[in-house]
């Protein structure tokens, strides 16, 4: 018997519940039974349902060993009422399984559970918002532009860039970023980061998005305490004294000398079951109902441990607080009382930590509808939370130090570079008007032409530099703006009309050099002999 192991995704609880009852279907046993002296053929008594049937959940990957007889009756009682299978009359859907030898048999056809239809989902990875991105209610078209007024001098010093004399810089500016703006991005990152955890391509048919809340997941990752248990703000939903006195007396055992309550035998199963009946009777389970199969889809990551704890620390902080403080004390309670070697028997019949799976995992996880296998979903997980509940319930420190960078990134208002900016301030961030690549490469090649053109003659005709400091200058700003240079100056003759060559004046000559011009070796022969 073989249960193939259904990965992380969409309709994992109709997956699991669809290949159950294939399984069942097509390898249950089924013999010749007799019953009030009458022969009936291939069908099956209720016990050999119930043996057969947690063999195989027992040894699924899906479930776990942790699967006990009775939730499996449980199970076969919604294959009665679903039409799965029915009893040996043809009645079914009214009638009650039990552990017994009373003769059930299969259908003709037995119904599967169709799988609900959504719209098509884009294959997109959540996109959080841009600290660029105009107000909704704003257009950037009609955001006025203010003007820069700049003499030649200021030019100059915003163009040196280009000429070479500082490096290459940019100013940029920021809006500000409203509370709206920050929970946005941890909402959106946070999905974001469980997408990619789950390897899905959307999320929308693993959790409702627009149910996700974002105050809730930035309450759980800074509301904390010491222990890091979630701070509440609202005290009237936190446990009542009595429940949070009874789980302290537990997890405490046998510490429990300062509470003041009186010991006689079975006082423990006493606190236990205050304990037991106060979570048993919460309106809705602690992962809530919306948040359902988001958890079951992170079972199919067990086999991936590390993968699966990770994908948990996400689901956890979408929590309402007060859920995840309840969870937070509820677990740390039944890990204590399973490690306590001190601690009584709390059940006869049952171990204490079969105990404590079978008794809180309805109220941690549970669907609403009854046909899915809540049951034995909801007891592998909490198997798994209670040997990993303190990882898990941890906040994830990758996820909160991406979104801390992010919104400390769009939170600078402006950056800037050296030498940006030098001259002129402006009291408010300026917008422009995006144009398009044609336009664009239009103003570049003639919009900046006369500025340039007004720039190159200030050097020009400046009478405070020297005709070197000129030159160089000029040099700089060819190699710049050929274009803009070579219209100024067509020809080397007008460029040269620019630095006029001075008369140079003539040297004396000596009166010997002219006795003799043409005799100067044989003075030489001369000074030999």
């Amino acid at each position: 018997m073989e249960h193939r192991l259904v990965g992380p995704g969409p309709y994992r609880a109709t997956k699991l519940w669809n290949e159950t009852v294939e399984l069942f279907r097509t390898r249950m046993p089924l013999r010749k039974h007799r019953c009030r002296f009458k022969s009936y053929d291939r069908c099956f008594t209720a016990a050999e349902a119930v043996d057969w049937l947690h063999e195989l959940l027992r040894c699924s990957q899906n479930f776990g060993p942790e699967v006990t007889r009775k939730q499996t009756v449980q199970l076969l009682k919604k294959f009665l009422k679903n039409h799965v299978i029915e009893d040996i009359k043809g009645k079914w859907g009214q009638e009650d399984f039990e552990d017994n030898r009373h003769l059930y048999r299969f259908p003709p056809s037995s119904p599967l559970k169709p799988y609900p239809k959504k719209p098509a989902y884009q294959k997109d990875v959540i996109k959080f918002p841009e600290w660029n991105d105009p107000p909704q209610s704003t257009s950037q078209e009609n955001i006025p532009v203010r003007p820069v007024v700049m003499n030649s001098e200021m030019w100059y010093k915003r163009h040196s860039i280009a000429i070479g004399e500082v490096p290459a810089c940019r100013l940029v500016y920021r809006r500000q970023l409203t509370e709206a703006n920050v929970e946005e991005i941890w909402k959106s990152m946070t999905l974001s980061y469980l997408q990619k955890v789950l390897g899905l391509d959307s999320l929308e048919e693993v959790l409702d998005i627009k149910l996700v809340n974002s105050k809730f997941i930035i309450h759980n990752v800074y509301s904390v305490s010491k222990q890091g248990v979630v701070i509440l703000d609202d005290k009237s939903k936190e446990l009542p004294h009595w429940v949070l006195s009874a789980m302290k007396c537990l997890a405490n055992w046998p510490n429990c000398s300062d509470l003041k309550q009186p010991m006689y035998l079975g006082f423990e199963k006493d606190v236990f079951k205050t304990i037991a009946d106060y979570y048993g009777h919460l309106k809705e389970p602690l992962l809530t109902f919306h948040l359902f199969d988001a958890f079951v889809s992170v079972l199919g990551l067990l086999q991936k441990e590390k993968m699966a704890i990770e994908a948990f620390q996400i689901c956890c902080l979408l929590l309402p607080p007060e859920n995840r403080r309840k969870l937070q004390l509820l677990m740390r309670m039944m890990a204590r009382i399973c490690l306590n070697k001190e601690m009584p028997s709390l059940c006869d019949g049952f171990g204490t930590r079969t105990l404590m799976v079978q008794t809180f995992s309805r109220c941690i996880l549970c669907s609403k509808d009854e046909v899915d296998l809540d049951e034995l979903l909801a007891v592998r997980l909490v198997t798994f939370l209670m040997d990993n509940y303190q990882e898990i319930l941890k906040v994830p420190l990758a996820l909160q130090t991406s979104i801390e960078e992010r919104v400390a990134h769009l939170r600078r208002v402006q950056i800037k570079y050296p030498g940006a900016d030098m001259d002129i301030t402006l009291s408010a961030p300026s917008f422009c008007r995006q144009i398009s690549p044609e336009e664009f490469e239009y103003q570049r090649a003639y919009g900046s032409q006369e500025p340039l053109a007004a720039l190159l003659e200030e050097v020009i005709t400046d009478a405070k530099l020297s005709s070197k400091e000129k030159k160089k200058k000029l040099k700089q700003f060819q190699k710049s703006y050929p274009e803009v240079y070579q219209e100024r100056f067509p020809t080397p003759e007008s460029e040269a009309l620019l630095f006029p060559e001075k008369p140079k004046p003539k040297p004396q000559l000596l009166m010997w050099a002219l006795k003799n011009p043409f005799q100067p070796f044989q003075r030489t022969r001369s000074f030999r002999m």
